[in-house]
């Protein structure tokens, strides 16, 4: 029994000796476990500074893109009603041929037969001018659309990709972890050293300063890294699906297809890629703000990444 009280003492003493270093080696220790947090984070800062500019991009690029999809869908309904009043015109057309001169019943309306036949034929030119004109620019709307959805798509992916290697990986909270344990046990070995009468003001001096990481949310950078990152995949994801859309839309073979069915298709391709363009556009701007706010979160912890490193060297 004694000998079992014997064991469990000892293994307590090893365990609370373990954390203790020697003034010069936990002053080495904490060196290398925090000098560079500073440089680190301010790395970080700069690319959530561009990754915050270029979902800005992506945002601007999709909400353009759902702002010409609105306006392409206002010249098709034109359009639409357009081709409905030609198609009446042209009915009213072919079923009253031109009079016969040698009808003498119809001479006496020749004149004025002619003069409402040339008027009918008139409007059918300027409404096939019109029709002609809102399909082209239907079209352009239609490429502007696709150009729009396809460049805020490429913004999506890259800030994505600068997302995750910005913070969401976690890897600056482990290096900040490392500097609190390594002050940790600088602040255990202060006592010792005192005790041995070695000068213990710099060590005190710099547990003063990095303890600071205590008190600031370092997760936060995490977080808005990762929230940066998952609204970028989606506005990536949707404005893909959404370029793919318009370019259905906007292709030759639907546009000339003038029966009902080709009609409706045409309509429900175009709303599907206006309504991709605005779930873009939404997540894009979200993603800008969480690029915007890791910036303020990193700014709170590098100011005591700069105290710390500053006491260090």
């Amino acid at each position: 029994m004694r000998f079992l009280v014997a064991l469990v003492a000892l293994f307590c003493v090893v365990s609370a000796h373990a954390e203790e270093m020697s003034l010069n080696d936990a002053l080495r220790a904490t060196y290398i476990a925090c000098v560079g947090i500073d440089d680190e984070l301010a790395d970080l800062k700069k690319m959530a500074g561009i990754n915050t500019a270029i979902t800005g991009v992506g945002t601007a690029a999709a909400g353009g893109a759902t702002v010409v999809g609105i306006v392409k869908a206002n010249k098709d309904a034109k359009a639409s009603k357009l081709e409905i009043t030609l198609d009446k015109l042209r009915e009213i057309e072919s079923k009253n041929p031109q009079p016969n001169p040698s009808d003498e019943d119809l001479m006496a309306f020749e004149q004025e037969f002619k003069d409402s036949y040339a008027k009918a034929v008139k409007e059918i030119e300027e409404y096939e001018a019109e029709l002609n004109k809102l399909n082209k620019q239907s079209k352009s709307l239609g490429n502007w659309r696709t150009g729009l959805m396809a460049g805020s798509s490429v913004t999506n992916v890259a800030g994505a990709i600068i997302a995750a290697k910005n913070g969401a990986d976690g890897s600056i909270q482990d290096t900040i972890n490392e500097c609190r344990r390594a002050v940790e046990v600088l602040n255990n070995s202060i006592g010792q050293a005192r005790m041995n009468g070695q000068d213990v003001t710099e060590a005190n001096d710099i547990v003063n300063a990095c303890r600071d990481y205590d008190t600031v949310n370092i997760s936060a950078i995490e977080k808005r890294a990762k929230g940066a990152m998952v609204s970028s995949i989606v506005g990536a994801t949707t404005g893909v699906a959404g370029t793919v859309t318009s370019v259905m839309a906007n292709s030759d073979n639907v546009r000339d297809d003038n029966s009902d069915a080709g009609k409706q298709k045409e309509k429900n391709l175009n709303t599907a890629s206006n309504v991709l363009a605005g779930t873009t556009a939404a997540a894009s701007a979200t993603a800008t703000v969480f690029n915007a706010t890791q910036i303020s979160a990193i700014k709170k912890v590098a100011s005591v990444a700069e105290k710390c490193t500053g006491v260090l060297k």
